[in-house]
C-alpha cells in the first residue's frame, strides 16, 4: 500500500524520521504541523492545530493513511496532555474515519495506563482508546524512550553536563529499553504497508537503569561528571519549582523536570512481553552503541 500519507506531528523528532522513511518507500507525504514554513520542501505541509476539528479534517482529506506522532513531555498553556494526547489523538481518528481513510498508525508510549499515577500515561491510554473507538483496525505503537540524533533524552542531559559538575537523576534505578528512532519509523512503515492493526511494544536490544544510561552518555562525551541520584520527594520539589518558573515566564522557560515526570519515573519503561514488538514486524533492533557515538561523540 502506498499513496497519500498524512503525518500529524511530522515536524517533530519521530515525525521527521517517519516522513523520511515514507518518502523512501514511495509515499506522497502531507505533514500536518503548526508552522508549515519549517517543513522541508519535498513534502506537502499544511497548517494544523490538532485541537481544531476543522484543521484536522482539512489535513486528512484525500489521505489513504494517517500517522499520529503528536506528543508532549510537559504541559504549557492550552497544550495540555488531555488536549493533545487524549482529545487530539481521538480527533485525528474520528476525522480520519469520517474521511474514509484506509488505515491509521498511532504512536503512544510504554506505560500507557488509565490507572497510572502519571497524567501523561493516563492521557496516552485515553488517546489509544479514542483511536480504537473510531479506527478499530488501527495500529498502536508503544515505544520506550526513543533515541537518535535529535532526541530530547540523551541530548538534554548532554547539554546539562556541559554546565554542571554533576548530573542529577531522579529515579536512578528505573529501567529503560531505549529504541532507535529509525526502528520506530520502520515499525510505522510495516504497519502501513502490511495494513497491520493491534498493539505493539517497541524496545531496543538493551535494558539499562537510568543512572547507567547517564554513565553511558558521559562515556561517549568523554566527560567526567558525578551521576547524582535524587530521591523522589526532592524531585517533586524540583518539579514544583520548575513548573512555577515556567508559569511565571508564560511558558517561555521550559521546565527541566515536572512532578508528573517524577511520578512517571516510578515505574520501569520496558516491554512487558505481553504484546508483539519489533521482531514480529521484521525490524532488527539497533543497539545504542551503533548510534550514540555519531551524535554524542566518542570518548
Amino acid at each position: 500500500m502506498a499513496g497519500l500519507l498524512t503525518i500529524f506531528g511530522g515536524g517533530g523528532f519521530v515525525g521527521r524520521a517517519v516522513t523520511a522513511r515514507a518518502l523512501a518507500g514511495g509515499w506522497r507525504v502531507r505533514v500536518a504541523v503548526r508552522t508549515p514554513s519549517k517543513v522541508a520542501d519535498d513534502v506537502e505541509a499544511v497548517a494544523c492545530n490538532i485541537r481544531s476539528d476543522e484543521e484536522v479534517a482539512h489535513a486528512v482529506a484525500g489521505s489513504d493513511a494517517v500517522v499520529n506522532c503528536v506528543g508532549i513531555l510537559a504541559q504549557s498553556g492550552a497544550d495540555t496532555f488531555e488536549a493533545l494526547q487524549a482529545d487530539g489523538a481521538t480527533r485525528v481518528a474520528r476525522m480520519a474515519a469520517e474521511a474514509g481513510v484506509g488505515h491509521m498508525v498511532h504512536v503512544s508510549s510504554i506505560g500507557a495506563d488509565a490507572g497510572s499515577p502519571s497524567l501523561y500515561q493516563r492521557t496516552k491510554a485515553a488517546g489509544e482508546a479514542g483511536v480504537l473507538t473510531h479506527m478499530p483496525d488501527a495500529m498502536i505503537l508503544r515505544p520506550s524512550i526513543i533515541f537518535g540524533p535529535d532526541d530530547s533524552f540523551f541530548n538534554r542531559f548532554a547539554e546539562l553536563s556541559k554546565l554542571s559538575p554533576f548530573v542529577p537523576v531522579v529515579g536512578a534505578g528505573t529501567r529503560f529499553q531505549p529504541v532507535y528512532v529509525g526502528d520506530v519509523a520502520e515499525a510505522v512503515m510495516a504497519g502501513l504497508t502490511e495494513g497491520r492493526g493491534g498493539l505493539y511494544e517497541l524496545g531496543g536490544p538493551e535494558v539499562e537503569r537510568f543512572d547507567a544510561l547517564m554513565h553511558r552518555m558521559l562515556g561517549h562525551l568523554g566527560r567526567k561528571r558525578l551521576v547524582l541520584p535524587l530521591p523522589a520527594p526532592v524531585g517533586m520539589l524540583m518539579g514544583l519549582g520548575f513548573e512555577t518558573l515556567s508559569a511565571v515566564s508564560g511558558g517561555r522557560i521550559e521546565p527541566q523536570i515536572t512532578r508528573d515526570q517524577v511520578r512517571n519515573l516510578g515505574a520501569d519503561n520496558v516491554v512487558s512481553g505481553a504484546f508483539p514488538g519489533l521482531a514480529e514486524l521484521g525490524v532488527e533492533p539497533t543497539a545504542m552503541g551503533e548510534i550514540l557515538p555519531g551524535y554524542l561523540g566518542k570518548p
